[in-house]
C-alpha cells in the first residue's frame, strides 16, 4: 500500500512550489464547487520553516487570477478561541492590504478555509460554511445590492463582498468516500487517495506526496514531525480526559459545576507543562515553547 505524507507537511515542504498548485487548486476548487486557479502565493502568517518542526499549525496564503485571496490553514491543536482565530485571520488581511493605500471598493474577496484535526464548537457535521448577510428584523427580508453595486462589484449578493470561511473537521470523518469532497476528507484524515480519485488535485497529490520520494534525510525529519504530532494529541487528550475526571470528582464532592471547570482547567495546565518539557528537552527556547504552550516566560523557567 502506497504511502502519503500529511497534507500539514506538504503544505510547509512541497506545496509552495507553483509547480505543484494543482493540489491546493484541487482542494479550494472542491469546497467551493468551481475552477480555481492559483496565481501565487502571498507572506502568511507562519510561512517560516522552523528547524524543529514543533509547530502544531500551519498556513498559505495564495491569490488566484481574479484576485480573490486564500488563507489555507492547518491546526493540530486545541484552540477554545479558535473562532476570534479565523476571525482575526481575515481582519488583518483586510487591514494590511488598506494600509497600503487601498480603497475600500478594491477590497478583495477573502476565503478561510480551515482544516482542524481537535474537537471544534459543538456539531455533527465534518464540513462548515459561514457567510455573511444581512436581515431586516421585521420583515426577515434579504439585504441586497443595488444594480449600480451590481454591475460594480461584479456580483450579486451582499455575502459575496465579506470574508467567507470553511471549517473541515477532519477527525470527524468516518464513512467510505463516494464524493470528490469525501475523497478530500478521507485523505486529509487517513492520507489515503483512491486507485482513480474523483476529487481535483488528488491525481497530482498521488504522485507529488509519496512517502517513498523523500530521501533520507527528509524522510527522518518527517518521521520526527509524526512523533511530535502523536506527543501533542497525546498530551491533549491526556488533559481533556484528566480534567474531566478531576472535575467529576470535586464537582460531586462539593456538588457544585465549578468543580468540573476548574478540573478541567487543571488538566489543560498540566497537559501545557507536559508539552513545554517535551519541546524543553528537544532543545527549543524558552520563547518558542512559551509562545506555542501558552505558559509564560516564568512558567516555563519553573520547568527546567
Amino acid at each position: 500500500m502506497k504511502r502519503y505524507i500529511r497534507f500539514d507537511w506538504a503544505m510547509k515542504k512541497l506545496l509552495r512550489n507553483k509547480a505543484n498548485f494543482a493540489v491546493l487548486e484541487g482542494l479550494i476548487s472542491t469546497l467551493l464547487g468551481k475552477t480555481i486557479k492559483i496565481e501565487h502565493l502571498l507572506e502568511s502568517e507562519s510561512n517560516q520553516d522552523d528547524e524543529d518542526d514543533k509547530q502544531n499549525r500551519v498556513d498559505i496564503l495564495a491569490l488566484d487570477t481574479s484576485g480573490a485571496k486564500y488563507i489555507i490553514e492547518v491546526q493540530n491543536e486545541s484552540e477554545f478561541a479558535y473562532f476570534q482565530r479565523i476571525l482575526f485571520g481575515t481582519s488583518k488581511l483586510v487591514t494590511q492590504y488598506m494600509r497600503r493605500g487601498g480603497k475600500y471598493h478594491d477590497i478583495q474577496k477573502i476565503y478561510s478555509i480551515n482544516i482542524v484535526y481537535f474537537p471544534l464548537g459543538s456539531g455533527t457535521d465534518t464540513v462548515y460554511r459561514g457567510t455573511t448577510e444581512f436581515r431586516g428584523i421585521h420583515t426577515n427580508e434579504l439585504l441586497s445590492l443595488s444594480p449600480f453595486q451590481r454591475q460594480k462589484f461584479d456580483t450579486d449578493a451582499v455575502s459575496n463582498l465579506f470574508p467567507e470561511y470553511y471549517i473541515l473537521k477532519v477527525n470527524e470523518f468516518n464513512k467510505v468516500a463516494t464524493t470528490p469532497l469525501e475523497e478530500w476528507l478521507d485523505f486529509l484524515k487517513n492520507e489515503r487517495i483512491a486507485d482513480n480519485p474523483k476529487a481535483p488535485g488528488l491525481a497530482e497529490a498521488k504522485e507529488i506526496m509519496l512517502f517513498e520520494h523523500m530521501n533520507d534525510a527528509e524522510k527522518r525529519r518527517y518521521e520526527a514531525h509524526l512523533n511530535n504530532a502523536v506527543i501533542l494529541q497525546d498530551n491533549i487528550e491526556t488533559a481533556r480526559g484528566e480534567g474531566r475526571l478531576e472535575g467529576r470528582a470535586e464537582g460531586r464532592a462539593e456538588g457544585r459545576a465549578e468543580g468540573r471547570a476548574e478540573g478541567r482547567l487543571e488538566g489543560i495546565a498540566e497537559g501545557k507543562k507536559e508539552m513545554a518539557k517535551l519541546m524543553l528537552g528537544d532543545g527549543l527556547s524558552e520563547e518558542i515553547v512559551a509562545k506555542y504552550t501558552g505558559l509564560s516566560i516564568n512558567e516555563v523557567q519553573d520547568l527546567l
